[in-house]
C-alpha cells in the first residue's frame, strides 16, 4: 500500500469534529436521563436548588443527581452558583427541557438516538 501524505490541518479539523460528536452524544444521554427522571421538571421555576433539593423533588438519589447536575452545568444546560453550591434551570431552558406543553419542548427527542444505539448492538 502506498503511503499517503496527511494534511495535518484536515486531520485536526476532523478529529475535533469527531470529538464534538462524541460530546454531543454524551450530552444527549444526560438530557434523556434528566427528562426521564423528571429532573428538569423538578428544577423548572424553582430558582436555585441544592443537589439534595433537586434529588428530593425528583425522588432520586442525591449522589447521582449531583453528578448529573455537574454534567449539565459543565455543558451549559443549567447554571451553577458556586457561592451557594446551588443549581438553576433558566426559564428559557425550562421551556425547551421541562415544559411538555411548549412547542419548543425537545427533551424526548434524545430517545431516538438512544434507541438507535440499542438497535446498533443487534446488527
Amino acid at each position: 500500500m502506498e503511503a499517503t501524505a496527511i494534511d495535518q490541518a484536515k486531520l485536526e479539523a476532523f478529529a475535533a469534529r469527531a470529538i464534538s460528536d462524541i460530546a454531543a452524544a454524551y450530552g444527549g444521554v444526560m438530557v434523556s436521563l434528566g427528562s426521564k427522571l423528571g429532573l428538569y421538571k423538578a428544577m423548572a421555576g424553582a430558582g436555585p436548588l441544592s443537589a439534595r433539593q433537586v434529588a428530593a423533588r425528583a425522588g432520586c438519589a442525591e449522589r447521582y443527581v449531583r453528578e448529573w447536575l455537574n454534567a449539565q452545568a459543565a455543558s451549559g444546560y443549567i447554571d451553577y452558583h458556586a457561592e451557594s453550591d446551588t443549581y438553576e434551570l433558566s426559564p428559557e431552558h425550562a421551556v425547551v427541557l421541562a415544559d411538555d406543553t411548549s412547542p419548543a419542548y425537545i427533551a424526548p427527542a434524545w430517545n431516538v438516538p438512544a434507541s438507535m444505539f440499542i438497535d446498533e448492538q443487534k446488527a
